[in-house]
């Protein structure tokens, strides 16, 4: 009885003990390797580590060595004094080591620019002369064979790019020549697959990006665990646009195919954050302002009020749509226009939007004409649901590039939903109330916690605001806190529309026109002078008499002069 209890204990001894090997042999300034196996090193800035692989196979011409680590720079070269044409430094770095006949053993050297000490892993793959070379025909960047994906990113978008292939060779053999022609005898027969793959949510540390790095190294664990978002093919560039994800990981990576061999081989996979992990301001960590949190916690509180309420009160359910529409369109304007800064904007679209509610309720109150009104409860309800359908894969095919097609599509879905309901305007502002209402609920989540659902609206304003942004791939990921996140929308959506549909099944569909009702009372009031209303002062006269009892209280009381009894 006693092998159960004690095996956890050493299996916990054998790690802390290989682990400490493989951080000693590191810091002694060797990090043995084997094929397709990671092993984590403690770099440092004074020490280089020498990483050598042996027995290599013979039917192995190309090695790819790689190294990763969390955020802080690693450098790897051929040799011990680095240069920029035989070394790399980045978080994410490869370097290509072509065999030469009867070479059995590789060398490489890890390094860490910086002063303090770097944990990273380590891994190498090998290939054969029919697979292809990752980063063979590069003619950008520093390598002569560059592997690398290099990433660039901002709060809108993602970009990466890396160096086309060649085609495999054997050890010995002057490699095939990268511009010698287009036939299917060149390296213009090669594709490339895009793969893309989402770290858990909510989840910045450093053990979980190792972990994961593992599952996106190789090309059988890419293909096993990443997404594909798009195939290239030799005559298109090699880079490409995503949607950037601030907070939440994302490892791309890239896989080419022969299809004339069936071969494959796998670039050196990239992570990010789109954001810093060590910047002292803004950071991955203070991503999310104050001022956006007051803005959509107020927003959301009132439109929790408008999901289960918002067709009785139908002047708040006014003003509630009015503000959509014009706070959306001052932002756009605010933001592409001016150069101010983004607190200003959002609180000149708060003002903006304050005034198109107050605007949509005046127009109401004065002429009290439903169908217009309804026209914009109805666009507002119709661009959601235009976006929402952009935000399913659908949004990512590459018809919809083109701006034309993409916003005439994107309108004709819009304007679809007054249309269908335009026989049942109470049913439409009933479903809007619900729809929007519990959205904005989600929308002041995302504010304190990372959710997905929020880049259904924030992907529309992105394209609205950013010219490039019709070039990147939207996939987000949809994990365990999006799964419930969308339940509690869904029940709150599905809630208010059963209430407000049971509550209003008696009543008249909208209330009657304000203004006709006033000018009515007003004339009664006027004719009738039993009623007692008719004797009230105008409001110039109530006014005056209120402003002379006032100071009536703040006048001092004059002094009385002699007095003398009063005779009887």
């Amino acid at each position: 009885m006693w092998l159960p209890r004690f095996f956890p204990s050493a299996l916990l001894v054998l790690g802390l003990v290989c682990r400490r090997e493989a951080l000693v042999n590191s810091s002694a300034g060797l990090l043995e390797l084997s094929l397709d196996k990671f092993r984590n090193v403690l770099l440092n800035k004074t020490i280089p580590v020498e990483a050598v692989i042996r027995n290599i196979a013979s039917n192995v011409t190309v090695i790819i060595f790689q190294v990763h680590s969390h955020q802080k720079n690693v450098t790897i070269s051929f040799d011990k004094n680095s240069s920029a044409n035989s070394s790399g430094t980045g978080v994410d770095k490869g370097l290509v080591s072509i065999l030469r006949p009867q070479q059995s053993v590789c060398t490489w050297y890890l390094q860490s620019p910086d002063a303090s000490q770097v944990l990273s892993t380590a891994v190498s793959f090998a290939y054969s002369e029919r697979d292809p070379i990752p980063g063979g025909c590069n003619l950008e960047f520093n390598l002569e064979v560059d592997p690398n994906i290099y990433l660039e990113y901002n709060l809108i978008d993602t970009r990466i790019k890396f160096a086309p292939a060649n085609l495999g060779y054997a050890r010995g053999a002057n490699p095939p020549s990268c511009d010698s022609g287009t036939g299917q005898n060149s390296r213009w027969r090669l594709r490339y697959d895009i793969y893309q793959y989402f770290l858990p949510e909510n989840d910045l540390s450093e053990t979980a990006l190792l972990n994961h790095l593992r599952k996106m190294s190789d090309v059988q664990s890419v293909r096993a665990n990443g997404i594909r978002l798009v195939s290239l093919t030799t005559d298109e560039k090699t880079n490409v646009h995503f949607s950037s994800l601030p907070g939440q990981g994302v490892i791309y990576n890239v896989i080419v195919w022969d299809p004339l061999w069936n071969t494959s081989a796998a670039y050196v996979p990239v992570h990010t954050y789109a954001c810093s992990l060590t910047a002292l301001v803004d950071n991955c960590f203070s991503l999310r302002r104050l001022s956006t949190k007051i803005f959509f916690t107020t927003f959301a509180v009132l439109g929790l009020f408008i999901c289960f309420f918002g067709h009785r009160f139908w002047k708040t359910d006014l003003f509630y749509m009015g503000f959509i529409v014009m706070g959306f369109i001052f932002f756009v304007l605010f933001a592409r226009i001016t150069s101010l800064s983004y607190d200003v904007c959002l609180i000149l679209t708060a003002v903006a939007g304050l005034v198109g509610g107050l605007l949509l309720v005046a127009y109401w109150w004065r002429f009290g004409f439903v169908l217009l009104c309804m026209l914009i409860v109805g666009l507002v309800l119709g661009f959601f649901f235009s976006s929402v359908i952009f935000f399913t894969p659908l949004g990512d095919y590459k018809v919809f590039r083109d701006d034309a097609v993409f916003w005439v599509t994107f309108s004709c879905m819009a304007l679809m939903v007054p249309i269908v309901f335009v026989g049942c305007p109470r049913i439409l502002n009933i479903l809007a109330c619900g729809i929007i209402g519990s959205y904005s609920v989600i929308l002041a989540i995302a504010c304190y916690l990372y959710t997905s659902l929020a880049y259904i609206t924030l992907d529309l304003l992105r394209r609205v605001l950013n010219d490039d942004f019709s070039q990147a791939y939207t996939n987000v990921p949809f994990q365990t806190n999006d799964i419930i996140i969308l339940a509690v929308w869904g029940m709150l959506a599905v809630g208010g529309i059963m209430v407000q549909l049971r509550r209003e099944r008696r009543e008249i569909p909208f209330p009657p026109h304000p203004y006709r009702i006033w000018k009515r009372e007003r004339e009664r009031r006027i004719t009738n002078i039993l009623d007692p209303s008719h004797h009230i002062p105008p409001l110039r006269e109530r006014i005056h008499n209120k402003l002379s009892q006032i100071k009536e209280l703040f006048r001092k009381e004059q002094p009385a002069g002699e007095r003398t009894p009063l005779l009887l």
